[in-house]
């Protein structure tokens, strides 16, 4: 059962991997077509929802980063949980190494970035940049791989990417967080009051947890904290319980349903609407300016370096065991894939520099760093990793 559903995630994530490539590429040629004013004009459009003297009134462009990107971090607050509670996060064994892999994923890079842009204020805030895996892209090239990779390295991958993703929530709270309002503070402490009252009450109903997610995500936005925190908070709530009769969790049958319209329809048009890159004027000094080529290198050689030397230090020391039919090339090959940073990258980079990194596009750096990764990481485990042979059970899916 566990190899049949690591299966099915992987067509999912493989197949919306595509589209995220797909969705860059397009609004790269938009953005440098004579399309490209239509296509700003249409992220900058501003759109109002009100009601009474309430109102919230943002760019297009923000209401995707903030209003859509909050269902994405909502599912996975979903994943996160039910990993936790019944995965491989509740397995102390099975999560050692990956987490200590994780760690120097995300400490690695922001060191290599942090050194390269250090003495710059403005530039200083996007040192979390480098940091994130995008795991779409990831799961995406391993199953270009087919089955010259075992299913014990996917598992790696996915519970590093969790992991990552944990990590990425946090360094948003406490990093990416503008001045508070209190009142909307409140409220919010109010809507999560409310979202643990359901849960202990044994509230198996989605509309009331949803009805009171809207208001959190609401409270949050304009509190000064990052609205998309009220998404994972509200499905931290969401019960791990079935209903009469059921077989599934009221989480596990939510999950299930918001992960096609996240993978197929969300991912791609946050990568459509920040991708936008316009290569008018690009120079070799754009290139090598701090900010992108600080993202790169450490998109590129940070997470290479960290994933690995973390990993090794953790299975010498006897902190972690190396799982079954991985090699250490191949685990090599896992931490330079861990350098497609692109989805998480961009949305980091759209809280650390609001208008773009001073006078050069930060994302040129996430392209860059991202797609170097992915292709090292590709050739790596294709051609330097050994042909696996199989042999068939019977049975045992």
């Amino acid at each position: 059962m566990l190899v049949r559903a690591v299966r099915d995630f992987m067509r999912l994530e493989a197949a919306s991997g595509i589209l995220l490539f797909v969705a860059a590429v397009v609004a790269m040629v938009v953005a440098n077509s004579a399309a490209g004013g239509w296509y700003d004009a249409l992220l900058a459009t501003r759109v109002q929802v009100s009601a009474g003297e309430f109102s919230i009134a943002k760019p297009l462009l923000l209401w995707i980063n903030d209003g859509l990107m909050a269902v994405f971090f909502f599912l996975v607050g979903l994943e996160i949980k039910r990993e936790v509670l019944a995965g491989e996060l509740s397995d102390p064994a099975r999560v050692a190494l990956p987490l200590f892999a994780a760690l120097g994923g995300m400490a690695v890079p922001a060191s290599i970035y942090a050194f390269i842009n250090w003495g710059d204020p403005v530039a200083i805030k996007g040192w979390a940049i480098p940091s994130a895996t995008d795991i779409a892209f990831a799961l995406g090239v391993l199953a270009l791989l087919g089955s010259r990779i075992p299913q014990s390295l996917k598992l790696f991958l996915m519970t590093l990417a969790i992991v990552d993703d944990l990590g990425a929530i946090v360094i948003i709270a406490v990093f990416y967080t503008s001045d508070l309002a209190l009142g909307s503070l409140l409220i919010g402490l109010g809507a999560v009051g409310v979202l643990f009252a359901l849960n202990r009450r044994g509230v198996l109903g989605m509309p009331a947890y949803l009805l009171v997610g809207l208001i959190l995500w609401i409270a949050v936005l304009k509190s000064g904290v990052h609205a998309t925190l009220a998404g994972v908070v509200t499905a931290f709530f969401i019960p791990f319980r079935a209903e009469p009769g059921e077989s599934h969790t009221q989480l596990e049958k939510l999950e299930h349903d918001l992960h096609p319209s996240v993978a197929y329809g969300i991912l791609p048009l946050f990568a459509f609407a920040n991708a936008g890159i316009s290569f008018e004027g690009l120079s070799l000094d754009a290139l090598i300016h701090p900010i992108p080529l600080g993202i790169a290198l450490g998109l590129f050689f940070g997470n290479q370096i960290g994933v690995f030397s973390f990993s090794w230090l953790a299975i010498k020391l006897g902190l972690a065991k190396m799982p079954d039919e991985i090699s250490w090339l191949q685990l090599y090959g896992a931490g330079l894939l861990c350098g497609i940073g692109f989805t998480m990258s961009l949305f980091v980079s759209s809280l650390a520099f609001e208008k773009g990194g001073g006078a050069v596009d930060e994302r040129l750096g996430i392209v860059l760093g991202s797609l170097v990764s992915g292709l090292f990481g590709y050739f790596m485990l294709r051609y330097l990793c050994p042909v696996r042979t199989t042999t068939v059970q019977s049975g045992n899916e």
